[in-house]
């Protein structure tokens, strides 16, 4: 990491002092030239594998861009792919000239036929749909062609909006015919003064399904319409620097902020997720413990109407406002006080409400723990969903300290073994993962970063202390990516963990950093310009090898429910190679005496687990229906496949039966705030429910079980942190 910052800052940030952009740069001072010269300027000498720009290169660009626009190609027409299509070899040239001919050509021709389609759809759903004609769509978005006229068009949206309506049709009817019955835990009072369920004729339901698809699409153009020429911008943006690989991203200011706040789990505000629904923003979420809920007043299902800055005498209404802009209006940096005028849910009333502002954390991307009893030995899990970090300032939070402390907290509590769960963590910090590793090892390399053309850098643990040396196990999956693949390979590499989960890990090995294009301009008549998340390196094993494409291959192979579906770096476009350089000089952990041994045990108990031969059925038939793209549109046989696919699943409702009889409990710092914070009570109360059905987590224990300790080296490490 430090090496690849070093070239940035060189190769960068250093020049700028002799070749900063102004405005003054361009006959025509226009954002988005701007934006294509910062783009360029910082992919062709900061990016790990630099593109030639060619006629290849720009007919991959123009095929992205086609997919991203209109992707499920209801809106344009092929005449308009062929009109765009002039430009499928120029896009190199127009590139490099700041020629914004073809991204305008293509921003006005689909602004029109948005418009068009919105018309098409109001005269679709004008007229009922009949269910008993027999025909079929398929929703293979990818494969479908553009229509050629706009008689093919209505066509297409009447076929897709009569398969949404037919889905709702089916239910509606379905709920008649076969009403649910009661359950034994009903209040039977309840019962009696519940209301009957409404009986509607065919045609009502017809009727009543088409006016909610309505409703929908007229969401969904209303959020189309919002979207600004930036946006359509950025879109085309993406399409350009998508073609060096996967992960260099180019950031809008509002995505750029978004990007953040997952990456440090937090944001300053008042701690509310809003949704815009017909032209009024409504509160969907209050964020257990930020300042809206500590404050009471505002609720979910409350609309916001207007917001007045402290200071300011007007309050400027919301309504009507585009999502995105009434946010930036409603958040605000920590102690500043925001005053909402909201129309209350609970009666309809209108009332002001001043909200304080602070830092909010979301608590579902921080780390957390819990320990379970088996066979009178205790164990403790980890469950990481993100490799965080405060970007402003590391010290103030991230992933490493807070595992540390977990880990700190387990072991006041008496475990012997540890999980520490990985599965969906897409990765995050480089240096969070190598401060985590060294939790569990003495000293040594955790991961070699390199760039394209110079030594690889090695990355680590100069800590000689151990916060934890018992028995380690590390659950993956094929989401498991970057940061997550560098620990599992890390602890793998070592033999200091065993790793549990997929055939293999997602296999993103490569680093990338964001390059801030603000930093660039001695003058800005624009406004934010965003940031480049640009791939500047690729990190490998100690061992030599890289992650790229094949990520890490679990000690223990289980299936899960991704097992058949391509989700992985080697199923993405344009993905780096896979390579190898020299192994790292590092030693492997000598502290199990039977590490192959209990790899070769769990192999044999979960060949014979039921459970997972369930679930690799499960996943082979949810591949099958990814697969089957073509329904039917006549209600009879709609209803002949669902029944059909409700009988065939019966076998899977065992799945969600499972139990592994084990009761897992939260750390007494955490239920302390249990009484003051109920929302936390009822997350953790639904994590340990799920983990006592968590036939993987059931095997991690297993293993932890059956994982011998060296004694000798034990004491070593004893002796190292006393």
């Amino acid at each position: 990491m430090k090496r690849n910052l070093k070239l940035i800052a060189i190769a960068l940030l250093f020049s700028a002092a002799s070749c900063s952009f102004t405005t003054k740069s361009f006959d025509d001072p226009d954002k988005d030239k701007l934006l294509i010269d910062l783009i360029t300027y910082v992919l062709d000498r900061g990016h790990y594998d630099a593109k030639d720009m060619d006629d290849a290169f720009s007919e991959a660009v123009f095929d992205s861009y086609m997919d991203a626009l209109d992707p499920f190609k209801r809106v344009l027409l092929q005449k308009d792919i062929e009109d765009f299509a002039a430009y499928r070899t120029e896009l190199d040239d127009m590139i490099r000239e700041k020629d914004l001919t073809f991204f305008n050509l293509t921003f006005e021709r689909y602004s029109e036929r948005l418009k068009e389609a919105e018309a098409i759809k109001d005269e679709v759903l004008k007229k009922p749909f009949d269910f008993t004609v027999e025909e079929s769509m398929n929703t293979d978005y990818e494969k479908m062609e553009f229509v050629k006229n706009k008689r093919e068009l209505k066509d297409r949206w009447r076929k897709q909006l009569k398969l949404n309506a037919l889905g709702s049709y089916f239910d509606r009817k379905d709920s008649q015919e076969n009403p649910p019955k009661p359950s034994e835990d009903d209040d039977e009072t309840d019962s009696e003064d519940s209301e009957p369920l409404e009986v509607l004729s065919d045609n009502e339901i017809e009727e009543k399904v088409r006016i909610e698809i309505q409703e929908t699409m007229a969401d969904f153009f209303e959020f189309s319409y919002e979207q600004e020429r930036e946006d359509y911008f950025a879109t085309f943006l993406n399409a350009v620097v998508e073609e060096y690989d996967p992960h260099t991203y180019y950031f809008a200011p509002v995505d750029k902020e978004r990007f953040d706040q997952q990456m440090s789990g937090q944001f300053q505000g008042i701690g509310a997720r809003l949704q815009k629904k017909s032209s009024e923003v409504r509160v969907t979420e209050i964020i257990s413990g930020g300042p809206a809920w500590r404050q009471e007043e505002l609720q979910e299902g409350d609309i916001i109407l207007k917001v007045k800055q402290e200071g300011e005498k007007e309050a400027t209404s919301i309504v009507g406002m585009r999502l995105e802009d009434a946010i930036k209006l409603i958040k605000g940096p920590k102690g500043t006080k925001v005053t909402l005028n909201v129309k209350k849910k609970i009666d309809g009333s209108t009332k002001n409400i001043i909200i304080e502002r602070d830092i909010v954390e979301l608590e579902e991307v921080y780390a957390r723990s819990a320990f379970v009893d088996k066979e009178d030995r205790r164990y403790g899990i980890i469950n990481l969903p993100k490799f965080y970090f405060d970007m402003e300032n590391y010290k103030e939070r991230n992933a490493a300290t807070d595992v540390r402390d977990e880990i700190e907290r387990l072991k006041e509590k008496g475990v012997e073994g540890l999980v520490i769960d990985l599965r969906g963590n897409g990765g995050g910090s480089l240096k969070t993962v190598v401060d985590i590793a060294g939790l569990f090892i003495k000293e040594g390399p955790i991961v070699q970063v390199k760039s394209s053309d110079d030594e690889p850098e090695i990355l680590e643990d100069k800590d000689p202390g151990v916060v934890w040396d018992g028995p380690l196990v590390i659950l993956v999956n094929e989401i498991s990516a970057s940061a997550s693949e560098i620990l599992a390979a890390a602890m793998q590499d070592y033999k200091r963990a065993i790793i549990i989960g997929s055939k293999q890990t997602y296999g993103k090995g490569t680093v990338q950093n964001v390059v801030d294009l603000n930093r660039w301009l001695r003058k800005n008549d624009y406004g934010d310009m965003g940031a480049l998340k640009v791939t500047t390196q690729k990190f490998y094993r100690v061992n030599g090898g890289s992650t790229q494409l094949e990520g890490v291959k679990s000690d223990v192979v289980v299936p899960d429910r991704f097992s058949y579906i391509d989700i992985g770096e080697k199923d993405q476009k344009n993905p780096l190679p896979w390579d190898a350089i020299r192994p790292a000089d590092y030693k492997v952990w000598d502290g199990f005496t039977n590490f192959d041994e209990t790899i070769g045990e769990s192999k044999e108990r979960m060949s014979k687990n039921e459970q997972l031969k369930l679930i690799d059925d499960y996943a082979k038939w949810i591949s099958e229906r990814r697969n089957d793209n073509d329904w039917s549109l006549s209600y009879e046989n709609y209803k002949a496949r669902v029944k059909d696919n409700e009988e065939k699943t019966k076998r899977f409702d065992a799945l969600d039966d499972y139990d592994s009889k084990l009761s897992y409990k939260s750390l007494p710092y955490e239920e302390t705030l249990f009484d003051s914070d109920t929302i936390l009570k009822e997350k953790r109360e639904r994590w340990h429910k799920s983990l006592a059905k968590d036939v993987y987590v059931e095997e991690a224990i297993n293993v932890l079980n059956d994982l011998k300790l060296n004694n000798i080296r034990r004491s070593k490490v004893a002796s190292i942190k006393d």
